[in-house]
């Protein structure tokens, strides 16, 4: 009989300059899953990958002075990218998917030209709302105080020839879906997605796949300057990396429909909306569910490198250990709320559920078992009444861990198995060993015990494999290899372990943390990992003409206000300064600054100029005088700062 398969993926990253423990919430959570469905005995398919195309990556591209690809390419598989955070974190995919991948682009181009064909796919004009950062086009309706309603950035008015998406026309369907079936998860986030983006006003909008102001992206094939919209490329990738479109795999017929795709709640509509109303237009089956978790805040906020709040995985797996930051992550949060990320709640996890709870079970048992059995157990016995409840807590252990794994409650299948490993530290407190040891008409009752704890231990740690892989991997080793008895179908038998183990103590699992200390020290370690590097400036050499002190008096430098500030008309760098210097006359000084500033940002802002120049015309305006700048180069580039001073300076205070 064939194996059950199993398919997930998580959401293919944007291969960020600076990663954080966020992106790695969802794919430690993504590989506990497979993990655990392996463990079951299923044929598992984990996919995950990197999103790579888009204005964004090609806006960061050019900031470097590199092209598209050699960015994407260095932060993908260069030091401390994206494959090297998986590895670091000890992620089992089994499939890695690249949008830039050349099976993937001509999949794509393919897919755009069929949805094109039956007519779901339209040229027309794009007017509206882009914010860059997360790819996403909105209306005026859906913007929050005229920001991104997703991340708050500020977002862009954009115009352009486009393609469209008939969204539109599956509106009914997706509906049905979201609301009649259990295919977005959890159902709290249904009714925002129904409520925000299909019975809204104007209802479900067609969205825009082409873009044409830029040109990092799948080329569509038909049409050229036009490229495909990331999210009608990124989203195929779940059906691509099987082989759907192209010859380079041909998994498409075993795994699809996906079981599961785990996303952040930020890009739920997406997932939720679009993606199965791309499926529709192509008549391809949907995924079985969409789940969206939520978001690690920190400080109240969600982290991001523009926040200024990243929370270095690096620092924390190689101080503490990447099983103890695996837990961590799935053992404290809820995977369908925010939680909120602090140092103390990671050291007191480490402390409490680590060392004081596992890591001091499986220390104390396998100790005294070499202490009061030099390793190996008799296999005479004694059963009591005492032992009956923690057995049959161990036993029935893997009925109530199931329950919650199947619907992605990590934090509650961790919680059931802390409820026995709590009960079997109570158990050493009430049977107290270290008595039955002092007399040998005690040795098989002892050796009971003792075997009631290991049995238990080999039960928890069969089960929290998905979890913490390498840590379990010590403690079978403690356990004298437990090879055949450390699979799912014995992971609810009693007795699975030889009755003569012999075991062995080992280095400890979890050391306790002295709590005080260390968060001092964790605060200095994210504080400087956090720290943006220092660009290379270039500055002017220091002329070598000296100017005589009386001549550099005679320059009055004045604090201004900007009443007002316009581009000047045919030219694209003078702007047009209104000025308060204090006189009751306004006056007005042109500046060639506008490469650097919009005229609308600068007005109330306090600048300094040089009052005393005799005026010059330019562009048939008469400029009295000059404002204030600094010049610097930044990566090849010039910068330029306009000298702003405190506001509470009064207009026409002098600098002296």
């Amino acid at each position: 009989m064939d194996k059950k398969r199993f398919y997930i993926t998580t959401p293919i990253y944007y291969p960020s300059a600076k990663l954080h423990i966020g992106h790695a919430y969802c794919t430690v959570a993504t590989d506990a899953m497979a993990r655990y469905k392996r463990l079951q005995g299923c044929e598992v398919m984990f996919l995950t990958g990197t999103d790579e195309h888009g204005q964004k990556i090609e806006n960061k591209a050019k900031e470097a002075g590199v092209t598209p690809q050699q960015f994407v390419d260095d932060i993908v598989e260069g030091e401390r990218g994206v494959q090297d955070l998986w590895r670091l974190m000890n992620i089992s995919h089994d499939r890695f998917i690249r949008t830039t991948d050349g099976y993937h682009v001509a999949a794509i181009q393919r897919i755009f030209r069929k949805m094109y064909e039956n007519g779901d796919i339209y040229k027309g004009k794009y007017e509206g709302w882009y914010c860059t950062p997360d790819e996403s086009f909105w209306t005026e309706s859906q913007l929050v105080n005229g920001r991104c309603p997703d991340c708050g950035r500020e977002v862009v008015r954009a115009s352009e020839e486009a393609y469209f998406f008939r969204a539109s026309k599956y509106a009914d369907r997706v509906r049905h879906l979201l609301t009649d079936t259990d295919f977005l998860q959890p159902a709290s986030r249904v009714n925002e997605m129904v409520n925000n983006f299909i019975d809204c006003e104007g209802g479900l909008q067609d969205l825009c796949v082409s873009r044409t102001s830029f040109t990092w992206g799948v080329p569509v094939d038909f049409d050229p300057g036009h490229v495909v919209y990331v999210w009608l490329d990124a989203l195929f990738n779940y059906m691509t990396a099987l082989g759907y479109e192209n010859n380079a795999h041909d998994d498409l017929n075993k795994f699809w429909p996906a079981d599961v795709h785990f996303v952040g709640k930020e890009i739920v509509r997406f997932h939720a909306i679009y993606w199965p109303a791309f499926l529709m237009s192509l008549d391809l089956p949907l995924p079985k569910h969409v789940y969206g978790h939520g978001w690690l805040l920190f400080n109240g906020g969600k982290m991001g490198k523009s926040f200024g709040n990243v929370v270095d995985p690096y620092v924390l797996a190689e101080r503490y250990g990447v099983d103890t930051l695996r837990f961590f992550l799935l053992r404290t949060f809820p995977f369908g709320s925010d939680g909120s990320f602090s140092n103390e709640l990671l050291i007191n996890t480490i402390n409490v559920d680590l060392a004081n709870d596992l890591g001091n079970l499986v220390s104390r048992t396998t100790a005294m078992v070499e202490k009061y059995f030099g390793g190996t157990l008799p296999v005479s016995r004694q059963d009591s009444d005492a032992d009956g409840e923690l057995k049959a807590m161990a036993v029935s252990l893997r009925d109530r861990y199931e329950a919650e794994m199947e619907h992605f409650q990590f934090q509650n299948a961790l919680s059931e198995i802390f409820r026995v490993i709590d009960r079997a530290n109570k158990y050493i407190d009430e049977n107290e060993p270290w008595k039955l040891a002092k007399d040998e008409a005690n040795k098989a009752r002892l050796a009971t015990v003792m075997y009631t704890l290991l049995e238990t231990v080999r039960i928890c740690a069969t089960l929290l494999t998905p979890f913490i892989p390498e840590s379990c991997e010590k403690i079978f080793a403690s356990l004298g290899g437990c090879e055949d008895c450390r699979g799912w179908d014995e992971a609810n038998v009693w007795g699975a372990l030889r009755p003569d183990v012999t075991v062995s103590k080992g280095e400890a699992l979890f050391p306790r943390i002295d709590a005080a200390k260390e968060l001092a020290e964790l605060e200095k370690l994210l504080a400087a990992a956090n720290a943006p590097a220092a660009p290379a400036v270039e500055v002017e050499p220091p002329a070598e003409e000296s100017v005589d002190f009386d001549t550099f008096c005679r320059s009055d430098m004045r604090a201004v206000k900007i009443k007002n500030c316009v581009a000047v008309k045919k030219s694209e760098k003078l702007l047009q300064f209104t000025l308060d210097d204090g006189t009751g006359t306004d006056r007005t000084i042109l500046s060639g600054i506008h490469k650097y500033y919009e005229p609308e940002d600068l007005i109330g802002k306090t600048a300094v100029a040089i009052v005393n120049l005799p005026p010059r015309k330019m562009m048939g305006i008469e400029s009295c005088g000059m404002l204030l700048s600094a010049v610097h180069k930044e990566g090849g580039e010039e910068k330029l700062h306009l000298m702003l001073v405190d506001d509470s300076i009064p207009a026409g205070a002098k600098l002296c």
